[in-house]
């Protein structure tokens, strides 16, 4: 069975370029009075008036897909399923969106065609343009040979929630096309909550709770919205093993059950609840390094709905000359430790599930 990585992304050179010839976020260039910082990537306003360094030091790992190929072989990945990572299209105006959004998914397209039978991809949307032309891209991608679904951040059109009723049209067409939506994070929480002395923490705070958190409150929407009540076959992978999400279930549907608003607004009735959505909705990858988050998820959705990933080109060896990605290692081992008594279960995590899925090598 082979291994396949559902997380892993890559900015396409055509998306690159057009970040450089930016000058404000988000964007990409180096800076005079920080010679040896290398280009960084700035995607947050906060990232801009940062005291210390601007954005993310980002290198041709980023942009090269003969890297993401040598990583992969590095770390014996026979398959990836790449996808643009944040900051997406989000940010454009309306009357260019939906321009960009073809020329950056028929350069993902392109990487893709260059490596047959080992990459393929999840397009971006033009999330920012009129419902029309989103749902106009999300029919073309349907159509190319490598693509496999879309991913996306918790904004939906013009920066509104994924609860916005707007949405519906665009995730009927998801619905009637079998497109899997892999949902991402992108802002965390508000700078605010992690406190004066936040910045002596480097990036932990907002990385290891803000995006988790920032994910479940987004799932969490469109539960309440009745999202899935509307759209029962709408598939959603959600990034880094559901943020809080498995771990939180019953909490949620505890204060559902308890609140007496719904109750008297006829919401509680005939609503389908996080528990089935998880089981026959939700996929969840394997980006939670350890063995402990990684069952949670498993005990939430089922070993046959979790799907290896790496976050490649993301969370790099720190120590020069060291070759192995942590990353990799300890997803790797959550999955052997978590099911070391099931080498088949294992296989099906790796690979098997997400080849099923996602419908690879068709």
């Amino acid at each position: 069975m082979p291994v396949v990585d559902v997380h892993t992304h890559i900015y396409p050179p055509v998306y690159t370029e057009l970040l450089r010839s930016r000058d404000k976020v988000p964007y990409i260039r180096s800076f005079p009075d920080a010679p040896t910082a290398g280009d960084r990537l700035v995607i947050l306003p906060a990232e801009d008036t940062a005291s210390t360094s601007r954005g993310r030091p980002i290198g041709s790992e980023y942009y090269d897909i003969r890297q993401k190929i040598a990583f992969m072989d590095a770390h014996k990945i026979d398959i990836s399923v790449i996808s643009l990572a944040n900051p997406w299209l989000d940010w454009l105006p309306l009357d260019e969106a939906a321009e960009v959004a073809r020329r950056v998914n028929d350069d993902v397209e392109r990487m893709c065609e260059e490596y047959p039978k080992r990459l393929y991809a999840f397009g971006t949307l033009p999330l920012s343009a009129s419902v029309d032309k989103v749902v106009a891209e999300i029919e073309r991608l349907s159509t190319m040979k490598h693509m496999r679904g879309v991913v996306v951040g918790t904004a939906g059109l013009g920066g509104a929630d994924l609860n916005d009723p707007k949405l519906d049209p665009i995730y009927a067409v998801f619905e009637r096309t079998g497109q899997t939506v892999f949902l991402h994070p992108h802002w965390g929480l508000p700078g605010e909550v992690w406190g004066p002395r936040a910045s002596e923490y480097g990036h932990v705070l907002p990385l290891a709770l803000g995006f988790p958190l920032e994910t479940t409150i987004a799932v969490n929407r469109m539960l309440l919205s009745g999202v899935w009540d509307r759209f029962q076959g709408l598939n959603v992978l959600i990034a880094h093993s559901g943020g809080t999400l498995p771990f939180l279930a019953g909490r949620i549907e505890s204060c559902v059950a308890h609140d007496a608003h719904l109750k008297h607004g006829g919401k509680l009735e005939r609503r389908r609840d996080l528990w089935d959505v998880l089981k026959k909705n939700i996929y969840l990858d394997a980006v939670i390094y350890s063995e402990v988050g990684l069952k949670t998820a498993i005990d939430a959705s089922g070993a046959d709905r979790v799907m290896f990933g790496t976050d490649h080109p993301f969370f790099p060896p720190l120590d020069t000359g060291e070759t192995e990605w942590l990353s990799v290692r300890l997803n790797t081992r959550a999955v052997q430790t978590a099911l070391r008594d099931d080498q088949e279960t294992v296989e099906d995590v790796m690979g098997g599930n997400a080849v099923r899925i996602l419908k690879l090598y068709n």
